[in-house]
């Protein structure tokens, strides 16, 4: 098989780290994003959730909280709001 190089930038903090967790772990950088690649190409997915779970505005309690009030202004039951500027 033949073989090629692939470079990627990241932080060098980053790269310290991820080079410890590899060798902890029994390999090397390159073995831990061949073993990546092998398993997006596979799965045909990236192997591993993305999500924005940080932000609760993203929380599926307030997404269903504004779907409902999306739905009740579309159907001209909601009732607007004017915004408020408030300063402190």
């Amino acid at each position: 098989m033949a073989q090629t190089t692939f470079s990627v930038r990241m932080d060098s903090d980053v790269k310290r780290q991820f080079d410890e967790f590899c060798a902890q772990v029994g390999m090397n950088t390159t073995v831990a994003f061949n073993m990546f690649a092998r398993a997006v190409l596979r799965e045909r997915r990236l192997p591993f959730d993305i999500a924005v779970d940080s932000d609760p505005f993203y929380s599926e309690s307030n997404l269903a909280h504004l779907r409902r009030g999306i739905a009740a202004l579309n159907s001209g039951k909601g009732i607007e709001h004017d915004i408020l500027e408030v300063s402190e």
